[in-house]
């Protein structure tokens, strides 16, 4: 008959700590503010992300022609290879992004922030680059040149000028 009480005491004691610590946590705020997400390989064409934070979320080889990224925090994402044909990067923020081998023809990246972003072997044919501040990003010399032509505009979060970011002639 003891061992019985004693062992629902014990039972009582843990459950109680047990609680306490779900408590805490709950009460802390334990969860991150922000999710970073998967959409490798996924066909998101004309998809609506403006506005969000996407920060370190993934879109390797994915399709978003003529997707919607305006004022979006895309700090540290990875475009690899991916399909950004026409789409609105209007105002995002890309600082540390990847964007190697990616597609940006006739992509908006009006007063985008792409600071720090690796974009080798990336495409901006007909990109539309007024105000895009493009300090420390590696670029291909030829696509570089192609930038320069079009480049104009101060960027109005850093207030660099695009083709100074460029290091147009």
């Amino acid at each position: 008959m003891n061992s019985k009480l004693s062992a629902r005491i014990w039972a009582s004691i843990l459950s109680f700590f047990l609680w306490g610590i779900v408590g805490i946590m709950v009460s802390v705020g334990f969860a991150p503010t922000a999710f970073a997400l998967e959409y490798n390989k996924e066909i998101l064409i004309e998809a609506d992300f403006s506005g969000r934070d996407l920060r370190d979320s993934s879109f390797t080889k994915a399709n978003l022609r003529q997707s919607n990224f305006s004022h979006t925090n895309l700090s540290g994402v990875s475009f690899f290879a991916a399909n950004l044909e026409s789409a609105n990067l209007e105002a995002s923020d890309l600082t540390n992004a990847t964007l190697d081998s990616a597609r940006l023809i006739k992509t908006n990246l009006t007063n985008a922030v792409l600071e720090g972003a690796f974009a080798a072997n990336a495409k901006f044919d007909g990109a539309i680059i007024d105000g895009a501040d493009f300090t420390d990003v590696l670029l291909r010399s030829d696509e570089q040149k192609k930038l320069c032509k079009v480049a104009k505009g101060t960027n109005p979060v850093t207030g660099r000028d695009t083709r100074d970011t460029l290091f147009c002639p």
